[in-house]
């Protein structure tokens, strides 16, 4: 895991720098008497006018502290964690102040996605080829072809547009200071419907699918056949021989969703505003704030490689024949 951490901050760091441009350049496009002495200097401070290997040996001393560094735009706030300065004053770091918003829709999503789609997933397989597996799977390609900045625009417009049902953008109303502690929480769930719904959708479709084409399978299974021949009950067949056997292939997937938990939806979040992860890397980008994007890039890393080795051992937990190491 370790030698594969620096393999990819080193190429995520040498790719970015690829880019043209940086930060100076940025800031001095907002202001017009913006020397080239001036940006000469900004360049210096930032250590910019450096070798790339020498930026990523500096960037890799900090990081070897966990200390991801500031922002390089104009309020300077750390990147990962709150600081004080000599006055006691404490400032909230970026990744710090997005990473709950992000958690919390990311984790409402996944909880939509897993609870819907075992359900349509283990219905579909089980009334195959009727109008219940028809309709399903039509549902399934729609969730699949839908963009999802497409679908977010038309739901902003048809429900906070025309009709006026809910927000459109942020977490909060104007007013939501003045409101009770169940106003509050209302208004929170009416600002995140729309973001939750629009971030489940696609996930939604594929795992359904992953769950049906499992419960097929298992189906088909001679133990299945045993099961019915010895007169079982068949919600017992379904539910607790078939399904358990068949979402063991969604545990690498919960294991590699941990990242996309963390990382956000720079689509979602940037169209509905919401200050999280996704907007946070999107605006970085734009701004060329490189230390944002290596601290949002190695916490994803990280995550990515841990997700990973979850997934290895949540599959050896739940099927015994990876923990013997049988193949066949």
């Amino acid at each position: 895991m370790f030698p594969m951490l620096i393999g990819i901050s080193l190429i995520s760091f040498f790719i970015m720098h690829l880019a043209p441009g940086d930060v100076t350049s940025t800031e001095a496009s907002f202001n017009p008497k913006a020397s080239e002495e001036s940006r000469q200097k900004l360049r210096e401070i930032y250590n910019l006018d450096k070798p790339v290997i020498v930026q990523y040996g500096l960037w890799v001393k900090r990081i070897s502290k966990l200390d991801f560094g500031n922002s390089f735009s104009s309020h300077q706030r750390p990147v990962l964690w709150e600081e004080k300065d000599k006055n006691g004053n404490i400032t909230k770091g970026l990744i710090q102040e997005a990473l709950p918003i992000t958690l919390l829709i990311n984790l409402l999503g996944i909880t939509v996605i897993f609870s819907i789609s075992i359900i349509l997933g283990t219905l579909s397989a089980v009334r195959q080829n009727s109008w219940v597996d028809k309709s399903i799977t039509l549902f399934v390609f729609i969730g699949f072809a839908i963009p999802g900045f497409w679908l977010a625009l038309l739901l902003m417009y048809w429900t906070g547009v025309s009709n006026q049902w809910l927000p459109i953008s942020g977490l909060h109303s104007l007013d939501y200071q003045n409101l009770s502690s169940f106003g509050q929480f209302t208004d929170l769930i009416k600002h995140l419907i729309l973001p939750v719904f629009v971030s489940s959708l696609s996930g939604l479709a594929g795992i359904s699918l992953y769950v049906r084409n499992g419960m097929l399978e298992i189906l088909n299974q001679d133990f299945i056949i045993t099961a019915r021949s010895k007169g079982l009950n068949e919600k017992k067949i379904v539910f607790v021989h078939a399904l358990k056997n068949a979402i063991l292939p969604l545990i690498t997937i919960i294991g590699l969703s941990i990242p996309g938990l963390i990382g956000g939806s720079v689509i979602s979040e940037s169209i509905f505003a919401i200050p999280g992860m996704g907007k946070l890397f999107y605006d970085s980008v734009l701004m060329r704030d490189f230390p944002v994007i290596m601290g949002i890039l190695t916490i994803g890393s990280v995550l990515t490689l841990i997700g990973n080795l979850i997934a290895d051992l949540g599959y050896a937990w739940a099927d015994p024949r990876i923990r013997k190491g049988i193949t066949k």
